[in-house]
């Protein structure tokens, strides 16, 4: 009887998708922050150079870019869940060979090597948790949980930007500046709770029927089926608004993309570099924990004012905002200032800024994507999006290098023109995203 009961238990907890689907995405989320921020504090915390950290750190995005053009073998090669789980081995385990390789004096070729591993292993993860989600789930529940999905998937990178580098920060002062010790015990301490998630995982995950190797198709009709995908990706429009689209894709972020690794660099440079010379204690509580609380309202604003006036209406402020984080990096090169509370408020409008700006670009994505092949279209776009993150970032060290921070940053408000040109050239419904539009769309459809 006791043996009977603790079987419904476990079904029941297995069916609940509180059990799984706020670790599943924090899941996602933490190897993510670890590859394109942890990792380029770390470098910088080894005393590799700003062009060498932005220039590793940008390539480390290129899973994210091509992962749309292996997302669909993973519909004819074994289960979704049977993918989550491997992935979360393989980022476990490349976890640990980063920390395994620090003492080394291979120590950089290994940490690059596992990290690539990790980014390859994170990006097929995300494509394999996106499926699971969308099949162990029901409509309303995938609608009910959307929310929890995103805030689980935020709370990873806080804990990655804020928590871990705090904790590396205080593991130095602790054993008085062993810095690749203190990152070998940061790096086997995210290995094991990356392990621990996979066992979890292991546990409560269910067994979806339809989530099933799709056996009715070919690797060869896959590939097909890709070029289709593609071909219509960039002939769903006539030529001149197909080129608008992709440049605005391509262009809109590109400061941001300058910034994305230098930012960091600057904050944790001390005063006679050029830079704010704050400790990993500061950084993790300023950048990590100040500016993920701005960035998360930004977008909240952001999408409650698209929702209630339209993309059209917003895209201008919004253009506006997300190049705001270049002027106040500008101002802080300009006026170094050791006040932590003018450095709080900096990174606070800094990330705001980009957060409501970003909306805009998201809802682009989504407008765009607006046909029977939104699914993997979006995918695309996603994958230009990474494009336009990974580019800037190969060049950004060399270029702060050669010219110091301040004109850096002088230099990305001038690409801040980018944004403004291809933002002045895209044609948007007006009524596209406000919520009187979009109950009128679901009417049409029932």
């Amino acid at each position: 009887m006791q043996t009977n009961n603790n079987q419904r238990s476990r079904s029941r907890l297995g069916k609940s998708p509180w059990s799984w689907v706020p670790s599943l995405y924090f899941a996602e989320g933490l190897p993510y922050v670890m590859v394109t921020i942890v990792a380029a504090i770390f470098y910088k915390q080894m005393n590799l150079s700003n062009e060498d950290i932005a220039y590793y750190t940008a390539w480390l995005n290129f899973p994210w870019v091509v992962k749309p053009l292996w997302s669909p073998f993973i519909d004819i090669f074994k289960t979704k869940r049977w993918w989550v789980l491997s992935m979360q081995v393989l980022i476990g385990a490349a976890l640990g060979g980063v920390a395994f390789t620090i003492p080394t004096s291979l120590w950089l070729q290994g940490t690059l090597f596992f990290f690539w591993v990790m980014a390859f292993s994170s990006a097929t993860h995300d494509i394999a948790a996106d499926g699971f989600y969308m099949l162990g789930l029901n409509h309303h529940q995938q609608a009910l949980f959307v929310g929890i999905r995103s805030t689980c998937y935020k709370f990873a990178v806080i804990f990655g930007k804020s928590v871990l580098v705090i904790i590396a920060g205080n593991l130095q002062v602790l054993f008085r500046g062993g810095i690749k010790y203190s990152w070998c015990l940061i790096f086997y301490g995210v290995a094991g709770l990356y392990i621990a998630l996979w066992l979890w995982h292991g546990y409560i995950l269910s067994r979806p029927k339809s989530d099933v190797t799709n056996t009715n198709m070919t690797a060869g009709e896959v590939v097909n089926n890709l070029k289709v995908t593609i071909k219509t990706f960039f002939t769903k429009y006539q030529p001149k608004e197909t080129l608008k689209a992709f440049l605005f894709m391509l262009f809109y972020r590109m400061p941001e993309g300058l910034l994305y690794t230098v930012s960091t660099l600057f904050i944790l440079d001390s005063a006679s570099k050029g830079g704010l010379g704050l400790s990993p204690q500061e950084l993790g509580f300023v950048q990590g924990l100040v500016g993920t609380i701005g960035l998360i309202l930004g977008g909240i604003i952001g999408g409650m004012c698209i929702s209630r006036d339209g993309l059209k209406h917003w895209l201008w402020p919004m253009v506006f905002a997300i190049s705001l984080p270049s002027v106040v990096y500008v101002y802080l090169s300009y006026f170094v200032t050791s006040s932590f509370l003018v450095i709080n408020i900096c990174m606070f409008v800094e990330q705001f800024g980009y957060g409501f700006g970003f909306s805009a670009y998201m809802m682009y994505l989504i407008y765009y994507c607006q046909d029977k092949y939104k699914v993997s279209h979006y995918a695309f776009c996603t994958g230009i999006m990474r494009l336009s993150m990974m580019l800037p970032g190969l060049v950004a060290g060399w270029l702060q290098e050669q010219v110091g921070y301040r004109w850096f940053f002088i230099i990305v408000v001038a690409f801040c023109s980018l944004t403004f040109i291809v933002s002045a050239y895209i044609k948007i419904d007006p009524s596209f995203g406000k919520k009187e539009a979009a109950e009128d769309e679901i009417e049409a459809e029932d």
